[in-house]
């Protein structure tokens, strides 16, 4: 008898969509575990070696500085960030670190960012924009008051970076107590190093795209790990379930009854994670391109990128760690030993049991004719005689 991937018998061949509606175990993603852990182990060293040099592109509530805003309507038509960067480069003989525009419509507005600067320095660089791109008030008038200011200190930003770190612990020590009571220890650590996983490639993708850090960032990243995990025990508790009694049977080994239920839960996995992304995505539309770069963008960038990282992790890297951690157990290898002792010998009695096609076709043929002799063949009980006839003994014709 053939048998799929979970051990049970083969089902007829189906599509790869509805293989992946039915969740009969026909993705093979557990028995491929050392390619996904070759996969994201270089994922990861990526990651942490972008960290390691290249490091964060910080925004100005981390490092400190200036930002002068201005109005995005000028005498002269629309003022361009670009354009905004050039007159402070003229200004002060360096360049800006950013300008963007933010906002939409009458509300769009330009944000220059640099370094600190001193009083001098802000009010020459406001002077020179003024005069050479002219915002305009809300009266329609080129006024220098609708140009402002503003200084950020560092210690703010690390003030939200030590906030958040003490957070992400914090969150980390209930999982594990929640995962450890709740599951069991395999499954807790398998659901860490996924967590893990989720913190490393994320902040890997800010380091290797060069985007900017904000505190938004911070409370977005913050906010991916718990749809992991939510993922992660979806697909953890039907684990639990399919192995309930396991070493009792010897139909399928652990690691074939993981992929059962990776498989059962792969299409609420998926589902769930377009319906969770459909808003991100709203958010990056109307944080990007409606509203300029800002807070919106910031969140949603990070949602986004964290979000498919943790679906990631959920589906091809927890539940196959689970299953490499629990086969490390003796009591585990010995019943897959089992498994595989029972099937090699069904597979030979099915060899000795097994016909050739002649042999088929005479006992098909000798099966015909006993049907067509039995069809000829009068009734066993003829039917009874009439009330008070007597018995003659002769055979009616």
């Amino acid at each position: 008898m053939r048998t799929d991937a979970t051990g049970g018998e083969a089902t007829p061949k189906r599509s790869a969509l509805q293989r992946l509606y039915t969740g009969t175990g026909a993705f093979d993603i557990v028995g491929h575990r050392k390619r996904w852990f070759g996969f994201f182990a270089v994922l990861v060293l990526v990651s942490l070696l972008s960290l390691g040099f290249k490091g964060f592109n910080l925004g100005i509530e981390f490092e400190g500085g200036t930002q002068i805003q201005l109005p995005a309507q000028g005498a002269n038509g629309p003022i361009t960030p670009d354009e905004a960067k050039q007159v402070f480069s003229e200004a002060l003989g360096e360049p800006a670190s950013e300008a963007q525009q933010v906002g939409l419509g009458d509300a769009a507005a330009i944000q220059v960012r640099s370094n600190t600067l001193n009083a001098d320095e802000v009010a020459q660089v406001k002077q020179a924009l003024f005069e050479e791109l002219r915002p305009l008030n809300a009266n329609g008038e080129p006024s220098p008051q609708v140009i402002s200011d503003s200084a950020v200190s560092a210690s703010w930003g690390d003030e939200i970076s030590e906030k958040a770190l003490i957070a992400l612990a914090v969150f980390l020590v209930l999982v594990t107590v929640f995962l450890v009571i709740y599951f069991e220890k395999w499954m807790a650590v398998a659901a860490l190093v996924a967590l893990l996983h989720d913190i490393v490639v994320t902040a890997g993708v800010y380091s290797l795209v060069g985007l900017e850090v904000t505190p938004a960032t911070v409370i977005g990243l913050l906010t991916i790990l718990g749809f992991s995990l939510y993922d992660t025990v979806v697909v953890f508790d039907k684990v639990r379930e399919n192995t309930r009694g396991l070493l009792g049977l010897t139909r399928r080994t652990y690691p074939e009854a993981a992929n059962l239920a990776l498989n059962q839960t792969l299409m609420r996995s998926i589902n769930t994670s377009v319906i969770a992304l459909l808003p991100v995505l709203g958010l990056l539309v109307i944080g990007y391109v409606l509203l300029g770069a800002g807070t919106l963008q910031d969140l949603a960038l990070v949602l986004l990128t964290g979000m498919l990282a943790g679906v990631m992790s959920s589906v091809l890297l927890a539940t196959p760690l689970l299953a490499a951690l629990k086969m490390r157990d003796p009591k585990y290898r010995e019943h897959a030993e089992r498994v595989w002792a029972r099937r090699a010998s069904h597979a030979r009695k099915e060899a000795e049991l097994d016909v050739t096609d002649d042999d088929a076709l005479a006992a098909e043929l000798r099966r015909e004719k006993a049907l067509a002799a039995a069809a000829g063949v009068p009734a066993r009980h003829p039917k009874a005689a009439p009330r008070g006839a007597r018995p003659t003994g002769k055979r009616k014709r």
